[in-house]
C-alpha cells in the first residue's frame, strides 16, 4: 500500500539562505518527515533516478513505526510529493530499521538492507518491485541467521553487479564475530542464495559499518570501523581468486598517533583513475574527522589526509560517505559544526582539488535555522546540474524527525 504526502515544509518561506556559505549556494527543504505513516529519521542519503525522483529509507515511522522506503517526486511550482513505497512490519518475516541507502537496477527494482528483523531478527536483504498499478511489492530475499558463520546486523547499502548479484557487509557475525562481506545471488524461480565470501578477524579489519564500491575489474573496496594493526580501522580491497574464493588486501591502517584520521563509518567513492576517497569520524589535525585519499603509486597504496575538520569555521564528525562529480569535486555532510563561532547542526561541504596535493573546502550550507534540517548522518547525491540532495536525521517543522534537502551551489 502506498501513502502520499505533500510536505508541510512547502509553505511560504521554506527557502533558507545560509549566512556561512563560502559561495552563493542556496538550500531548501524539499520534505519534512512527521514520523507518522510517512516515515521519520532518515539515516542514509537518497538516490536519484533518470527522471529526477529521489528514493530513500527512514529508520522510524511508516505504518508500523519500524521504518519505511519512500519516493520523493518533483512537481509544479517547486513542490515535491512523498510516496511511501513500503512500511516495514515487525511480524517475524519482514525486516525492520533500514539504515542503508538503496540501489536500483535497470528494471527499476530497489534493493537494500535492514539492520534487524527477518526470520531471526538479525537483519535482511530486501527488494522492492514496481507494479503496473503504481504500487510496489516488497520481498525479503534473505534473512541473516547468526549461526556462527553467517553475518548479522547489516547497516550498509548493497552493490549490484552486471549479473544481478548483490554484495554487502554485516557489522557483526562471521566465524569470529567481527563482521563479514556477503553475496546474495538470484537462482531459479526467483529464489536467492546467500554466501559469506569473507570473514574479518580483527587483524585485517573489524566491524564494517559501510558498504562496498567496485572498480571496472570487479575488485571491491571498503572500510572497517575497527581492527587493523592500530585497532582504529582499515581500508581494504577484496579480489576474486581461483575457485570462487576471495582474497583481501589491507590498503591502509588508520593510526591516530600520526595525525591520521581514524574510525571510518562511511564507505568509499572511486574515480576513473581508481583513486579512493573517504571520511573518518575522528582524528586529523583538528581532531574532528578527516577526508582522505588512498591511491596506488608504483604498486603500493598510499593514504593522505586531504582535509582535516576543525573546531573553527568547519564541520565536525562526518558520518556519511562522499559523492563525486564529473569534475572531481567531492561533496558530503558533517553531524555537527562551528561556523563563525556559532554552533550548528552540521554542514554540507564541497572539497575541490586545487593541485595534486592541495584541496579547498567550501561550506555550501550550515544547518542552524529554525525549521531547517539538522544533524545529517547521510551522504549526498549530486545530479548532472551539480545540485546536491541529502537527508538529515533531525530537524524540520514537526517533532524534529528529519528532512530531505536540496542545495544549489
Amino acid at each position: 500500500m502506498k501513502h502520499r504526502f505533500v510536505s508541510a515544509a512547502l509553505l511560504p518561506l521554506v527557502l533558507f539562505f545560509s549566512n556561512f556559505m563560502w559561495g552563493a549556494a542556496t538550500e531548501s527543504v524539499l520534505y519534512t518527515f512527521t514520523s507518522g505513516a510517512d516515515g521519520g529519521n532518515p539515516y542514509a542519503g537518497p538516490i536519484l533516478d533518470s527522471k529526477g525522483n529521489l528514493y530513500g529509507t527512514t529508520v522510524y515511522g511508516g505504518a508500523y513505526n519500524y521504518g519505511a522506503v519512500f519516493e520523493l517526486s518533483p512537481g509544479a511550482n517547486g513542490q515535491w510529493t512523498e510516496t511511501v513505497l513500503h512500511s516495514f512490519n515487525f511480524d517475524g518475516k519482514d525486516g525492520i530499521r533500514p539504515y542503508s541507502s538503496l540501489v536500483m537496477d535497470a528494471s527499476g527494482n530497489l534493493y537494500g538492507t535492514t539492520n534487524i528483523g527477518g526470520a531471526s531478527n538479525l537483519g535482511t536483504v530486501f527488494r522492492l518491485q514496481p507494479n503496473s498499478d503504481g504500487t510496489w511489492t516488497e520481498t525479503v530475499l534473505y534473512s541473516f541467521m547468526g549461526d556462527g558463520i553467517d553475518g548479522t546486523g547489516p547497516y550498509a547499502n548493497l552493490v549490484l553487479d552486471k549479473l544481478g548479484n548483490l554484495y554487502g557487509t554485516t557489522y557483526g557475525g562471521g566465524d569470529l564475530g567481527e563482521g563479514t562481506v556477503f553475496e546474495v545471488s538470484p537462482e531459479a524461480n526467483d529464489t536467492w542464495q546467500e554466501k559469506v565470501i569473507f570473514f574479518f578477524d580483527y587483524t585485517n579489519g573489524a566491524a564494517p559499518y559501510a558498504g562496498l564500491v567496485a572498480d571496472s575489474r570487479g575488485i571491491f573496496y571498503g572500510t572497517t570501523e575497527y581492527g587493523g594493526a592500530f585497532e582504529h580501522g582499515v581500508v581494504f580491497a577484496l579480489k576474486r581468486g581461483k575457485g570462487g574464493t576471495w582474497v583481501e588486501s589491507v590498503l591502509h591502517q588508520f593510526n591516530p598517533a600520526t595525525g591520521d584520521g581514524f574510525e571510518p563509518y562511511a564507505g568509499l567513492v572511486i574515480d576513473s583513475s581508481n583513486h579512493l576517497y573517504g571520511t573518518t569520524l575522528y582524528g586529523g589535525s583538528g581532531g574532528s574527522g578527516t577526508i582522505f585519499e588512498v591511491v596506488q603509486i608504483q604498486g603500493k597504496w598510499r593514504e593522505q589526509v586531504i582535509h582535516s575538520f576543525s573546531l573553527t569555521n568547519d564541520g565536525i564528525n562526518p558520518y556519511g560517505p562522499l559523492a563525486l562529480d564529473s569534475a572531481g569535486n567531492l561533496y558530503g555532510t558533517t553531524w555537527q559544526s562551528i561556523v563563525n563561532n556559532i554552533g550548528g547542526a552540521g554542514i554540507v561541504f564541497e572539497l575541490s582539488p586545487v593541485s595534486r596535493t592541495v584541496w579547498q573546502e567550501s561550506i555550501l550550507h550550515s544547518f542552524e535555522t529554525a525549521n531547517d534540517g539538522g544533524n545529517p548522518y547521510s551522504g549526498v547525491a549530486v545530479d548532472s546540474a551539480g545540485d546536491v540532495f541529502g537527508t538529515t536525521y533531525y530537524g524540520g517543522l514537526f517533532p524534529g524527525t528529519g528532512v530531505v534537502f536540496e542545495v544549489i551551489p
